[in-house]
């Protein structure tokens, strides 16, 4: 080996390395459209059923079926948005710079019943919060800086709403679209392997989204009766936003019940906390926890069973995982992309012991 094959050996090393820093760069720049493109993956995967059962049972054109499952799915996330003007109008009104004041006095009123009610039972909670430092740490200046920025913001949700669909709508019409976009990528010979693979990996993910969409329609039902039965404002909006924080594996529920609880409290301010605020918070709990119940027992391993065709521990340590190297992301993208995952192994590595083991209920 001489030195010029050295040389040229290193500067392909240095080129392929550049070349890689560059793509990285790329692809952090572009990384709102690659969300986007995340978005209307997931939006066509949930209309392809709507299309199918347009353009196979009834007989309608390809366009057409597109048009109607797309203006099916608009409606929805029309109709879900429109159902939280009514809370943003609500909390808007008592977050404002005007009632600052106003929210203050009822939250310091709130506190001076909890701390009377502990107070009776010889709990000091006061001092253990003045030990805690926590007020210290809460301004309710912040409170209209932070709905400032959340109005800032929708200017760039709409285009990004926008994106979304005019690209699932593509993603629908042209399902093929995707798959050859994957293909001009796959080494001769391997196309067809890569085809049934894609063609699999949509109908499992097809399944499994639209089983998490009636995974938060269940939880929507109970925490929405549970609500309404105690009289809480916003009942449906309230319940709508806990059921979403669902799809948070482990963490979104935790999150979600301590949502409904606060909101649950701070739409009684003025009423008595032992009789009124606790009893109803207490009830409130209660029904979160049967819905939980309900759908850690039921609702995912159904979905997870006959979705992605995994074993529930299987499930449990991909999600630990994804959570343990991405985050919360990595908690959220855990299944779909496992799924896609044990598909392709098991296309192009059918005769691996491991492969044969993982993938044996596909």
């Amino acid at each position: 080996m001489n030195s010029k094959t050295i040389a040229n050996g290193i500067l392909r090393a240095v080129a392929i390395l550049v070349g890689i820093a560059i793509l990285l760069l790329f692809l952090y720049k572009i990384q709102s459209v690659l969300v986007y493109i995340a978005f209307a993956v997931v939006i066509s995967l949930i209309g392809r059923p709507i299309v199918r059962f347009f353009k196979y049972k009834l007989k309608f054109g390809n366009t057409i079926s597109v048009v109607i499952a797309m203006t099916l799915l608009v409606g929805i996330l029309a109709g879900l948005i429109a159902m939280f003007i009514p809370l943003l109008i609500q909390q808007g009104h008592n977050l404002s710079l005007l009632n600052i004041s106003e929210l203050q006095k009822n939250l310091e009123n709130l506190y001076g019943q909890i701390t009377d009610y502990f107070a009776l039972r010889q709990i000091d909670i006061s001092q253990t919060i003045k030990d805690s430092d926590i007020m210290s740490r809460f301004n309710l200046s912040a409170i209209p800086d932070f709905l400032n920025s959340l109005i800032g913001t929708l200017g760039s949700f709409s285009i990004g709403l926008f994106s979304v669909i005019f690209i699932s709508f593509f993603f629908l019409k042209d399902s093929r679209l995707f798959d050859a976009s994957v293909i001009t990528i796959v080494p001769d010979g391997k196309e067809e392997r890569a085809k049934r693979s894609m063609e699999k990996i949509k109908n499992l993910l097809s399944r499994y989204f639209i089983g998490l969409v009636f995974q938060i329609l269940i939880l929507f039902i109970i925490y929405t009766v549970v609500l309404l039965i105690f009289g809480i404002p916003n009942a449906i909006v309230i319940a709508f936003l806990c059921a979403l924080l669902n799809l948070i594996p482990y963490i979104g529920p935790l999150i979600g019940g301590f949502l409904m609880i606060v909101l649950t409290m701070t739409s009684n301010l003025g009423a008595d906390f032992s009789s009124v605020i606790l009893p109803k918070t207490i009830y409130v709990l209660i029904g979160f926890i049967i819905g939980q119940l309900i759908d850690n027992f039921f609702s995912q391993p159904f979905i997870f069973s006959n979705s992605v065709k995994s074993h529930p521990l299987e499930i449990f340590l991909i999600i630990i995982i994804g959570g343990l190297l991405f985050g919360v992301t990595g908690m959220i993208v855990a299944v779909p992309a496992y799924t896609a995952i044990k598909v392709i192994l098991k296309e192009f590595l059918a005769e691996n012991k491991i492969v044969k083991s993982l993938t044996k209920n596909l």
